[in-house]
């Protein structure tokens, strides 16, 4: 199996968080182009066993080309993880691991819309298949939603003004292509940051809505630990600070026993336990792997392992 050009960021980091058995049974939610799951495999024996999910086609194209008996990989948002793989036969894992957002083939490849730096079709869907498209989405959305994903998605401090500047542009005719909604942005915004360019921050938000990525990031988690075993591991990379929020909160949150009203008299051993265990601290990429790849330097990953406790 090959991993094709696309760098997994902090693969042997996510390998060694997942705390691989040899005859488990594991879940790459984000298949991409394999980066992660040939590692996972390279750690299975015989009786081992990895599904992998990804919601874009030609990753699950890439996915089918993998000749190995123990793996197998679904055409699957992730927010259907439960119910894609009770399909398969898998009602429990040991270990799930998500790389979320974008990946660089997506954003390498003209014609999925994700980048500003090559003329392209508006599209941004992680799936073309599914959903409308950044375009279609523009040419019918109020400009107060505009301007509220801009700002929430995109934490672009500029929003009224790009969200105005979309819409008389519309006036004009269609706006509908990468290079067009960037020179609308460039041209709205007043002021620059340092080696960022000014439709960067639009362009995540509108990638970010288009495709639902956070509500998707806030439906999956609690399907991965009511799949994972005890001790089973949780490890997930994010690239924004939207998305890592969300993680660090839930972890955080299943890794406290439930709040009992103060000065209630519950002997300690008798208090609900958490259902999941922080392990470690977040980490990131170091300088090797900066340097060779730098689109790692904004990856965080947190990992968080099942306890035995029973949900509530």
């Amino acid at each position: 199996m090959t991993s094709g050009a696309h760098a997994a960021v902090l693969a042997q980091e996510a390998l060694a968080a997942l705390n691989i058995r040899s005859d488990g049974t594991y879940v790459d939610c984000t298949f991409g182009r394999g980066g992660h799951s040939r590692l996972i495999l390279e750690q299975l024996g015989e009786g081992g066993r990895l599904v992998a999910l990804d919601r874009d086609p030609e990753a699950v194209q890439a996915g089918r080309a993998v000749s190995d008996p123990r793996f197998t990989i679904l055409h699957s948002a992730f927010s259907q993880t439960v119910a894609v793989l009770r399909e398969k036969g898998v009602t429990a894992v040991d270990g799930v691991l998500l790389d979320i957002g974008v990946s660089s083939p997506q954003l390498d490849d003209a014609r999925r819309g994700f980048s500003f730096r090559h003329d392209a079709p508006l599209d941004m869907r992680m799936d073309p298949g599914h959903g409308i498209s950044a375009a279609q989405w523009l040419a019918t959305a109020e400009e107060t939603k505009i301007r509220e994903v801009i700002r929430d998605h995109g934490e672009e401090r500029f929003a009224k003004q790009i969200a105005a500047a979309i819409v008389a542009a519309r006036t004009r005719g269609p706006v509908d292509t990468t290079r067009q909604l960037a020179a609308i942005v460039a041209e709205a915004v007043p002021a620059r940051e340092p080696r960022q360019d000014p439709a960067t921050r639009t362009f995540q938000a509108l990638r970010i809505h288009v495709n639902q990525e956070l509500e998707e990031l806030s439906l999956v988690l609690p399907q991965c630990v009511a799949l994972l075993r005890p001790q089973g591991r949780l490890v997930i990379i994010a690239f924004h600070s939207l998305e890592d929020r969300i993680v660090k909160r839930f972890m955080r949150d299943q890794s406290r026993a439930d709040h009992l009203p103060a000065r209630l008299p519950v002997r300690a051993r008798d208090l609900p336990q958490p259902r999941m265990r922080l392990i470690g601290r977040a980490q990131r990429a170091g300088s090797a792997e900066l340097a060779a790849n730098p689109r790692a330097r904004s990856a965080v990953m947190r990992v968080a392992e099942r306890t035995a406790a029973v949900a509530a």
